[in-house]
């Protein structure tokens, strides 16, 4: 067993003094949250920038105090350890207990730790900076990677060079450190209160639903006394996130700029833990534009050389079109309102002070400023959305067929490269949301999530390992494109992230000897490379059609009771489908056709010259009308506006038809995202697991009869 550590944010809405019993509103609360995090923003500010230099890095990265003692985990300890605070005193005149200083000091702690890594990594480019930095030799970069530790990313070192190479431009000179490279961070108002005890604050559960936070909040912006702190009872309604066996940890505070008192109240829970090896079904997804996930399942068969991977052709696609182009429509929204916030703000400092007009400016310039939070607000909303939909409809099809690991590319060596268009769309994706959304959920669920790397997915073949030529549409592969993917080799022609998939699980499944554990993180990653062909299996059609079966029982709407129109009937009529199969007249069947010929071609039908006849999957046998919908793939022809029943009140939609869009957004949270359903199959594909076909068993020989004589 292990457990799963988790933060829910939650809201504080009002509060009670708990000397007198008064209650405080939501804006005085606010307002004495926001005074205890704009003091633990100012105090943990100068410590910080007190301590930005490279000498007390080197001793907060080494570990050790003065004495030789390793320093303790707990950040507030450790600064207190080398007696670091005492060079930043109170304000003159504030009053600040000794638990709140606590605060202020593991903020600093933490701030300084983190930026132990960057300082790491800038240290290594500088030391392996070549003369010409136009040009990076092999040698160099050889020479550069045995500097840095294990588990950095390419894209890191790209980031920190070409930050170098920023400063070198405009100074002259290298870098002596990252501090001379960066100021010193910035402080986000807020309160860390878990480095407090109950003389500050304390935290219990009080049922299944709701928590009670006791904090000790300063009653005025500057409290010269201890009387001026005084005791607040906060209810908290937990969300449906947090279950009933969590176990609550002390929260943190912090304002918003919407005027919301944010409570990040971290949680755990037991889980059952994963194992990093031996997996035999996984499922593996590639990261798209528009189709934001495209995943395939894998399964591993064959035992030492002969293993392979199999899999049985089933498109996994999570398309999220309709999404991302509002995103991308908020964004531009975005960036033009920066423009001309930006254009009055310099507008109204150009004119200066006694102008007449500079007010008028500053007026829209906070207007548009409003206005841009708003929209930033919306857009981290849909972000978050768009990430958790698309990581509950992936575990959700793990944990259908059966998969025990999930592998996805590895973001940090995913980067957009070249000029095209979609650099700006791909950047602006919630990749990083979603896969910590998958990892949180699949923990869950008891499947395990791992990362490959994205280098070469869409290059090669996943049948034959050749090199695949990439195009617009299948029946255009005499053009260079992008979507879809084809191998002169074997002749393999699909979607290109669909081939991507398919490469994805063949090198999670195959490289599962190389998978390792970031201890800090506990996020696993394979690194090494291991190629390999996937081979296309079919289903077993006897499991395969059960399933199908009973779920189409299940999903089906109850018989109404009462008695049968028909006596002795004892199943339903038969409904005669509207296809070309029947006479126009309706009089009687016409020419039957099998039922495996599709009705609708699935390609636009092409002269053997190439040209379109035209489009794919509509009726060309019924007129097409003037304007509005054309017939074809179920499309009804339109009615006229006088005669339309669902207009004039006559008509209601159908149940199935209810149903269908209830249960879409259900299932993905959005009623504009097309997602493959969630079907629950056998994960049995394809051949046994060893090689050695089980042998019959042997009919048992008559044993001769003895003859006697006498």
């Amino acid at each position: 067993m292990a457990r799963l550590m988790a933060t829910a944010t939650c809201t504080a809405f009002a509060g009670v003094l708990e000397a007198s019993g008064e209650r405080v509103g939501r804006r005085v609360l606010l307002e004495r949250v926001g005074f205890l995090a704009e003091l633990s923003r100012t105090l943990t500010g100068a410590l910080v920038a007190s301590r930005w230099d490279e000498e007390s890095l080197d001793v907060l990265a080494a570990g050790v105090d003065e004495r030789g003692e390793k320093l303790p985990s707990k950040g507030w300890m450790a600064m207190r350890r080398l007696n670091w605070p005492q060079a930043v005193p109170s304000p003159a005149g504030v009053y600040v207990s000794d638990r709140v200083r606590r605060g202020v000091e593991e903020y600093a702690a933490r701030t300084l730790r983190l930026a132990l890594h960057r300082r790491t990594i800038v240290a290594a480019v500088l030391e392996a900076w070549p003369a010409d930095p136009s040009r990076h030799t092999e040698a160099k970069w050889a020479a550069l990677r045995g500097l840095l530790p294990a588990g950095v990313s390419g894209a890191e070192i790209r980031n920190r060079t070409r930050q170098v190479r920023a400063y070198v431009a405009g100074h002259g000179c290298l870098p002596a450190g990252l501090c001379a490279l960066e100021d010193p961070p910035q402080i986000a108002p807020q309160v860390l209160l878990a480095a407090m005890d109950g003389q500050q604050v304390t935290l219990a559960r009080v049922d299944a639903a709701s928590a009670r936070l006791r904090v000790k909040l300063p009653l005025r912006a500057v409290p010269a006394t201890g009387r001026d702190w005084a005791w607040h009872v906060i209810d908290i309604r937990l969300p449906r996130t947090v279950t009933p066996d969590a176990v609550l940890h002390t929260p943190t505070l912090r304002p918003t700029r919407t005027g919301r008192i944010a409570v990040d109240l971290p949680h755990s829970r037991p889980v059952t833990a994963t194992k990093t090896g031996g997996h035999t079904i996984a499922l593996g997804f590639d990261w798209g534009v528009n189709p934001l996930l495209t995943g395939t399942l894998g399964r591993l068969t064959g035992r030492g050389a002969t293993r392979r991977v199999v899999t049985d052709g089933r498109p996994l696609v999570f398309d999220a079109t309709t999404v991302s182009a509002a995103l991308h429509r908020l964004r531009g929204h975005r960036e033009h309102l920066a423009a001309k916030r930006d254009h009055h703000q310099a507008l109204a400092d150009g004119l200066g002070s006694p102008h007449l007009r500079r007010p008028e400016h500053l007026d829209r310039a906070r207007v548009l400023e409003a206005e841009h939070v708003r929209v930033c607000a919306r857009i981290r909303q849909l972000n978050a959305a768009l990430a958790w939909a698309a990581a509950r409809w992936a575990v959700d099809q793990a944990a259908a067929l059966g998969a025990s690991v999930i592998y996805l590319e590895d973001l940090a060596t995913l980067e957009a490269r070249g000029h095209r268009r979609g650099n700006a769309r791909l950047s602006g994706q919630v990749r990083g949301t979603v896969a910590e959304a998958i990892r949180h959920l699949a923990v869950k669920a008891g499947i395990a999530v791992v990362t490959v790397p994205a280098r070469g997915t869409s290059r090669l073949c996943p049948g034959c390992l050749g090199t695949l030529t990439h195009h617009p549409a299948p029946d255009r592969l005499h053009e260079r494109g992008w979507k879809w993917a084809h191998c002169a080799s074997c002749g393999l022609s699909m979607d290109r992230d669909q081939a991507a998939a398919r490469r994805i699980v063949s090198r999670g499944l195959l490289a599962q000897a190389h998978t390792t554990t970031d201890r800090s993180t506990g996020t696993r990653n394979i690194r090494t490379t291991v190629e390999g062909m996937v081979a296309l299996v079919r289903r077993p059609k006897k499991s395969t059609r059960r399933l199908r079966r009973q779920r189409h029982a299940e999903m089906a709407p109850p018989r109404p009771r009462g008695p049968k129109a028909t006596p002795g009937k004892g199943y339903p009529t038969p409904s005669r489908p509207s296809s070309p199969r029947y006479s126009a007249a309706g009089t009687g069947p016409g020419q039957k056709t099998s039922r495996r010929m599709p009705d609708v071609r699935t390609v636009p039908a092409t002269t053997p010259t190439g040209m379109v006849q035209r489009p794919a999957g509509h009726d060309t046998t019924t007129p097409a009308p003037v304007s509005g919908p054309v017939p074809g793939h179920g499309v009804p022809a339109p009615h006229p506006i006088a005669e339309d029943p669902l207009r004039s009140g006559r008509m209601r939609l159908s149940r199935r038809t209810c149903r269908r869009r209830t249960r879409a957004a259900e299932r993905t949270g959005f009623h504009h995202l097309h997602a493959t359903e969630v079907h629950p199959l056998t994960p049995r594909i394809g051949p046994p697991d060893s090689d050695r076909t089980r042998p019959r068993r042997a009919r048992k020989a008559r044993k001769p009869q003895a003859h006697t004589e006498f």
